[in-house]
């Protein structure tokens, strides 16, 4: 039985090109989310693989499975898989993907686990710094300022989210820049964009001799930032949004010759101040049916051999 292999074979071949083809586009930086979708779907793809293959051949080992697998198909279907031809490394096969998959479900959930402890901790150094005053309830206000002699902006979330904002940011941005700053970190609130980076980061952290699993997490920082980016943009103007940017991070220097951890600041502002168009609406639909099919494939490369037995 070779469909097993054939699709790992597959999986391993999306998570070397997909990345690349990625990677030499021009298009996910004018529109990032879009290719937050297609990256989705490759890593959706070459898990559905695994997937796959670790059901097949748990099915070619044990009799048990195949029975719960295959009990509505009829004997042709079943014949048409050569269940029977597994082999010795059926059994290993099936065991391996089903460990690499309690790992990636644990790996998740230490990921969820840290970043709450990392919000509970942060929640009550900023019930430090911000005391509630008589008869006001936790969360009640979504935005809080903190005093502070660094500009910094951020958004906490969770059951009651609130935009935290020091007072040397206020004094720093001017006009409009307050309200896209405040739009850019609704925008990562209202997409959910925390859980992408927690997802990315409990793949990356578990496979770390995978490629495509650091890829994955290095893009979703990248592209969730330039989305928010977006949104912000929409509402305000790109300027807007580009300038507030230069003030908040002016004193980090992110802008100067030498490489910091936010780096990718500079770029976010020249990005915003060259203005490149979108795509057409078209080109954004098939590009995002194209990536759509990445996890279907397998599916389909899965029921090849049904579909025939019944053609």
């Amino acid at each position: 039985m070779l469909l097993p292999v054939a699709l790992l074979l597959l999986g391993a071949l999306t998570a070397v090109v997909a990345p690349r083809l990625l990677a030499r586009a021009d298009w996910p930086e004018r529109e990032p989310v879009v290719a937050l979708w297609a990256w989705q779907c490759v890593v959706a793809g070459v898990l559905m693989c695994c997937a796959l293959s670790m059901t097949l051949s748990a099915a070619a080992a044990w009799q048990a499975v195949r029975g719960h697998v295959f009990a509505p198909a009829p004997h042709d279907v079943v014949d048409a898989y050569a269940l029977g031809a597994g082999g010795s490394w059926a059994p290993a096969t099936a065991v391996a993907l089903a460990l690499g998959g309690v790992w990636t479900a644990a790996m998740l959930t230490r990921e969820i686990a840290r970043a709450r402890a990392r919000r509970r901790k942060r929640r009550s150094e900023l019930l430090l710094r911000a005391p509630l005053l008589p008869g006001e309830e936790p969360g009640a206000d979504r935005l809080v300022v903190l005093e502070g002699e660094r500009p910094d902006a951020w958004w906490l979330p969770g059951t009651a989210p609130q935009l935290v904002i020091t007072t040397a940011a206020l004094r720093r941005l001017k006009g409009r820049q307050l309200d896209a700053v405040l739009a850019h970190e609704q925008g990562h609130a209202q997409a959910r964009h925390d859980w992408l980076l927690h997802c990315s980061g409990a793949l990356a952290t578990g496979f770390p001799q995978v490629p495509v699993f650091a890829a994955f997490r290095d893009e979703m920082h990248r592209l969730v930032e330039l989305a928010a980016d977006d949104v912000a943009s929409r509402r305000f103007g790109r300027l807007t949004i580009a300038l507030a940017l230069i003030e908040l991070n002016e004193d980090r220097g992110v802008f100067g010759p030498c490489p910091t951890p936010q780096a990718h600041v500079p770029q976010r502002v020249h990005r915003l101040l060259s203005a490149r168009p979108r795509l057409t609406a078209a080109r954004r639909l098939r590009l995002t049916a194209a990536a759509a099919l990445v996890p279907v494939i397998p599916l389909l490369v899965t029921f090849v051999p049904g579909l025939r037995a019944l053609g």
